[in-house]
């Protein structure tokens, strides 16, 4: 025999390979609960007893129901006039009484009061109450007054809305604020008195 070494034979085994059955189970785990989960969706979404009964809704048109017309005759007439059918109009805002009114309006005058104080309280501050003040002037001319008082509150509003423009102006310019202050001010009482406040 010679001396060089033979080549001795070693078992060389596989690496063992991690188990994956937790990643396998989380899978299975999250599919079955998105399953569960569009399971509850549909319950709740598709309607159970059938189709749905369809619902009335309030139009502002009339219908029309077909009329019978007359059969045409062979003697001369002269050419259809064409008839415009009127538009459909809104249907007319229910007049309130002075008391609901006054509940509805009686908030942003109240408002119109402390805001006119805060105007002289705080001269350096105006400018952002006065346009406050304008768009609550805004919405009381939109609020639909009682019919016996409905042309002296809108003249009376839109006075009040004329006199914080102006106010709002004195500020633009940095001109003497006290006397738009007073004609707004003034101008506000006469919108409480109409209301009764």
């Amino acid at each position: 025999m010679s001396d060089e070494q033979q080549p001795r034979p070693e078992w060389i085994f596989p690496e063992e390979k991690k188990s994956n059955k937790g990643r396998i189970w989380l899978i299975v785990g999250l599919s079955a609960l998105a399953l569960a989960i569009i399971g509850v969706l549909l319950f709740f979404l598709i309607p159970r007893d059938g189709e749905p009964a369809p619902t009335t809704s309030p139009s502002a048109s009339a219908t029309t129901t077909p009329t019978s017309t007359p059969s045409p005759t062979a003697t001369a007439t002269s050419a259809p006039t064409p008839t415009t059918e009127p538009a459909p109009t809104q249907p007319p805002v229910p007049d309130p009484d002075l008391d609901t009114f006054r509940g509805q309006v009686q908030p942003r005058l109240d408002d119109a009061t402390r805001g006119l104080q805060l105007v002289k309280d705080n001269m350096d501050l105006g400018a952002q109450i006065v346009d406050s003040l304008q768009n609550d002037a805004a919405a009381l001319s939109d609020t639909p007054a009682p019919s016996s008082i409905s042309d002296d509150w809108s003249d009376a509003v839109s006075q009040y809305a004329s006199k914080l423009g102006e106010l709002r102006a004195a500020y633009d310019n940095g001109t003497d604020l006290q006397a738009p202050l007073d004609a707004a001010g003034s101008a506000l009482q006469k919108v409480r008195a109409l209301v009764g406040l």
